[in-house]
């Protein structure tokens, strides 16, 4: 007998509708992108969405780790032009490396608050999974929250596109790594290219994988 399918779940406005129940009205929606990578940024941000928001492709609005990077770049526009207000946040490989990642993690998330405030400050918001204590705004913190909340699931898609965007970008610079393909995460042909050549100036020096890389070229 075979195993009753999966159905993918699909993220929604309810955290938000609550919310705005309860008095806020500008409720932003903040992820990040980047933290497992052995190179190039971090990148968070944060999304304003309009909860009278009826458009089609809002059906299409998952976690930006379970859509295509086609779908992804479609909607990316999408969210944009729709949007009340997008900031984004973005924190460098020497900063990761100075700073630890769980720390720059917390910094690109609150510098893509400031970005949306210069824009529309909001009044509550809602975070994938962690706190920003670092912010004296009203929050929650979900567990999958790009899973099951459409302004948190769309900024997970903004920063997505932007840091894969960002990497497209680093790879004209270091062509020998092939960034554009696998965007700094540790697959096979990128470990090679580390066993091969070393580190370049955007690897993360304090992930291991790098580090070994480091000391196998030096002996």
């Amino acid at each position: 007998m075979k195993a009753p399918c999966k159905i993918a779940q699909r993220p929604t406005f309810i955290e938000e509708r609550s919310l705005w129940e309860q008095g806020y009205h500008f409720i932003a929606g903040i992820d990040e992108v980047g933290r497992g990578p052995l190179a190039g940024p971090v990148v968070a941000a944060a999304v304003i969405l309009p909860l009278n928001l009826d458009v089609p492709w809002l059906q299409l609005v998952r976690d930006s780790k379970k859509l295509t990077p086609k779908r992804r770049e479609f909607l990316f526009p999408l969210i944009g032009e729709a949007a009340i207000a997008i900031g984004v946040g973005c924190e460098p490989p020497e900063v990761i490396d100075a700073q630890g990642i769980v720390k720059v993690t917390k910094m690109a998330m609150c510098s893509a608050v400031a970005d949306l405030s210069a824009l529309r400050p909001p009044d509550f918001l809602l975070i994938d999974f962690i706190a920003l204590p670092e912010l004296a705004l009203p929050q929650r913190g979900i567990v999958k929250g790009d899973s099951l909340s459409l302004s948190i699931a769309c900024a997970s898609i903004v920063a997505k596109v932007t840091r894969d965007r960002l990497m497209v970008a680093l790879d004209e610079q270091y062509p020998e790594y092939g960034f554009a393909r696998h965007k700094g995460y540790a697959t096979r042909e990128h470990l090679e290219s580390l066993r091969r050549l070393g580190a370049c100036p955007i690897h993360r020096k304090s992930f291991a994988p790098v580090r070994l890389s480091q000391r196998n070229i030096a002996t």
